[in-house]
């Protein structure tokens, strides 16, 4: 297993090697490709994503839930594409592709040693998110991920996505690293909260999209456990491969929400995104794979 680990990373670096010399705006034509074989030819998870889309947005007609759908899988090329290039792009590529609007709110936390909790989500680019903020806010970056099974594969991802100055620490480990990037200077936690999570009865349940869904309870946990200042990550395309990120304060001190306010905020803010574009969140996702017991 080993062997084919190490064979398949090969492979991968040399992938990786052949996409970085191309240009990004060149590169589109291979994420059109990419586009048409995922939809056309694979039709990758094609009903998970109309039956997602579909239910979500049941006003809508039937035309224009197959457009949302074919717009969906377009969005998710570019994301692959660009994130295959962002191991080979440069720092003032990634500050001019994956642009932070507003960096400056996060000085006075800064000034007084406060770390912080940015809350992206898989809208956009979320690829370029590891390394970006680190070029953009004073903060030492910590972004909590979930290691790949292939070693050698996750080796060269985090160090890569950490040539930056970014810390990227497993999420198995999320408790250990608060407690020590809390305690060593102001930290920003980067923490994707729009994940399913495994378990229905450790997860906060709210309405979302219309229908009960289950979140993660991990980043209200340490956002409580530590009452540190909590911020949406709004992640906007301008153009293909330009991105935009506005942070926007959900709370300053999240021990004076009542349990399970912080989540809700955080899902209605996404869902107000996401109502604007659609097209622009995983759909692919299994995201409403739990049910929630009857009470």
């Amino acid at each position: 297993m080993n062997i084919l680990n190490f064979i398949l990373a090969v492979i991968l670096f040399f992938f990786i090697f052949l996409i970085g010399i191309i240009p990004l705006r060149i590169l589109y034509l291979f994420s059109d490709l990419v586009y048409f074989f995922l939809y056309y030819i694979f039709g990758y998870r094609k009903k998970i994503v109309y039956d997602n889309i579909r239910r979500s947005f049941p006003e809508l007609p039937e035309n224009e839930i197959k457009r949302l759908v074919r717009l969906s899988y377009k969005n998710l090329s570019d994301v692959l594409v660009e994130g295959i290039k962002g191991f080979t792009m440069t720092k003032s590529q990634l500050k001019r592709h994956h642009k932070v609007l507003n960096p400056e709110v996060l000085d006075e936390y800064y000034d007084k040693g406060i770390s912080i909790i940015t809350l992206p989500n898989h809208y956009g680019n979320w690829e370029w998110g590891a390394m970006s903020p680190a070029l953009q806010a004073k903060h030492k970056i910590v972004a909590l991920y979930k290691p790949l099974s292939n070693k050698y594969i996750d080796g060269f991802m985090r160090k890569n996505r950490s040539r930056t100055g970014s810390f990227l620490g497993s999420i198995y480990n999320t408790g250990r690293i608060f407690e020590e990037y809390t305690e060593n200077g102001p930290s920003l936690f980067i923490l994707a909260s729009d994940q399913s999570p495994s378990n229905a009865k450790k997860a906060y349940w709210v309405k979302f999209l219309g229908r009960d869904t289950a979140f993660l309870h991990g980043p209200e946990t340490y956002a409580r456990r530590h009452n540190l200042p909590v911020f949406f990550v709004d992640i906007q395309r301008v153009k293909r491969g330009f991105y935009e990120l506005d942070l926007i304060l959900l709370t300053e001190n999240p021990n004076d929400l009542a349990p399970g306010e912080l989540t809700q905020m955080y899902a209605a803010k996404l869902e107000s995104v996401i109502r604007e574009k659609p097209e622009n969140w995983l759909w692919s996702h299994r995201r409403w794979k739990l049910k929630k017991e009857k009470e």
